[in-house]
């Protein structure tokens, strides 16, 4: 491994010029842990600045990462090396401090400014002993998360998601003292784009990511940036089909079952967010029927809700477009497998998906994400054989413009009209030639 071997060259050379190489954060909570960590951060200790660039540019070319807060790189090389901060609080939340090096602050100090006790050790670069001054690895061990510093923690709110973020990736617990801590922070006032990196750290790279939403529920902090996902906390189901109860346990159990499924998502980010938000509609459609049914006619489409809960915490446009599209047909898979509709009804389900295998994905988690689900493999083998006939027939020719062109059609609207209709034929399995046909062109491009 480059990056390791180039940690090691690292240290070697601080250690001529009087200093101390340190594996820092996630590295070593993770090498603890057995987990292959790819993110390699290192803090070296006892050398200036100005010394250290000079240092650093015997073990490659170095460039500046984090303006302001002595942060270098390698180049070819994926490692953060950096000098011990201290920081200054001159004002509210999350950037409300003045951050400056301090290469003489001392290990221990430097381990008290950090977050958490398993992200507060650090390990020689060289000799690989452990510094552990705030109970790293016994909260390891136990599989706990808890603050390093009551006053620090307090002051950065953003730790607060971190902690229902590591709950969730590692499988720990929350202590009790962190999360008394974190009642009383307003997240609020963080910037969206730090709630996004956090919740796709969650959505993409843990096991079980209801528990980063069940922690924010439980300490109250769901309001500000999930709020339609709080809504859904005691919704009613039918439960004839849901005996697992409201809407947010059915919506935690199919981002967990989805968790399973996201490997062979072709878009797992946009998977994962759209598992979290498949069924915000209910919140606003839920009713009691005059024979006593619970139902939730038309949740599906109420995607002006997921547009609104989707631009709250992302800009990202491809994502909100796949969300949203996801969400109006996330229901349709299961439903043509339930009445075994025709492969015709199976070709425009997945002609308006933006993709089809992810939607059966869907499907699937929402199928299971139920107390008691039953097998799902007869109804999934029947979308799998649909997607297969579907994906036959878009593979062979169709018809297209050029072909219209051919047949002295001008482009315009009449076109796109025979387009449209050749389209709905060719998703019928008709061939390009009976197509041309019912449109009166003949083959060589000329009308009859």
């Amino acid at each position: 491994m480059r990056e390791k071997e180039t940690a090691e060259k690292i240290a070697f050379l601080v250690s001529e010029a009087g200093g101390c190489a340190y594996y820092v954060g996630g590295y070593v909570r993770d090498r603890m842990l057995g987990i292959e960590s790819k993110d390699i951060d290192i803090e070296i200790h006892g050398i200036e600045e100005k010394r250290l660039a000079e240092v650093l540019s015997d073990a490659g070319r170095i460039y500046s990462k984090g303006a302001g807060f002595s942060v270098y790189g390698i180049s070819g090389c994926d490692l953060d090396i950096a000098l011990p901060r201290r920081e200054s609080k001159n004002g509210r939340g999350h950037r409300g401090f003045d951050v400056f090096s301090d290469p003489y602050i001392g290990e221990k100090k430097a381990c008290l400014r950090r977050d958490f006790t398993v992200n507060a050790m650090m390990e020689n670069v060289l000799t690989g002993d452990i510094l552990d001054y705030c109970g790293g690895l016994d909260d390891l061990e136990k599989g706990i998360i808890r603050h390093v510093s009551s006053m620090s923690f307090s002051d950065d709110p953003l730790r607060v998601v971190r902690m229902a973020a590591f709950c969730a990736r590692l499988g720990f617990e929350p202590a009790e003292e962190t999360l008394r801590l974190s009642e009383s922070a307003d997240i609020s006032e963080l910037p969206r784009e730090r709630i996004e990196g956090e919740l796709m750290k969650v959505l993409t790279g843990s096991e079980r990511p209801s528990v980063f939403f069940e922690i924010l529920k439980r300490i109250r902090k769901l309001s500000f940036w999930f709020p339609e996902i709080e809504a859904l906390s005691g919704i009613p189901q039918n439960p004839e089909h849901h005996p697992e109860g409201d809407v947010w346990n059915h919506t935690m159990m199919v981002l967990d079952e989805a968790s399973k499924l996201r490997a062979d998502a072709w878009y797992p980010e946009g998977f994962m967010m759209v598992a979290l938000m498949h069924d915000i509609g209910k919140s606003v459609t839920t009713f009691t029927d005059e024979d006593g049914r619970i139902r939730s006619i038309g949740h599906e489409k109420c995607l002006e809700e997921v547009r609104r809960a989707m631009h709250r915490i992302t800009g990202e446009k491809k994502l909100i477009s796949y969300v949203v599209n996801m969400t109006a047909l996330h229901m349709r898979p299961n439903q043509l497998a339930k009445f075994n509709s025709s492969q015709k009804a199976i070709n425009r389900l997945f002609d308006s998906s933006c993709s089809p295998r992810d939607l059966i994905l869907l499907s699937k988690a929402d199928f299971l994400g139920r107390a008691d689900a039953p097998d799902y493999a007869p109804t999934e083998e029947y979308l799998h054989r649909g997607y297969d006939s579907f994906c036959s027939i878009m593979d062979k020719p169709y018809v297209k413009g050029e072909d219209l062109i051919a047949a002295g059609i001008t482009p315009g609207p009449e076109m796109g009209k025979l387009l449209k209709s050749a389209h709905s034929m060719r998703l019928a399995g008709m061939n390009r030639e009976k197509v041309l046909k019912e449109l009166g062109i003949s083959d060589n491009g000329k009308g009859h």
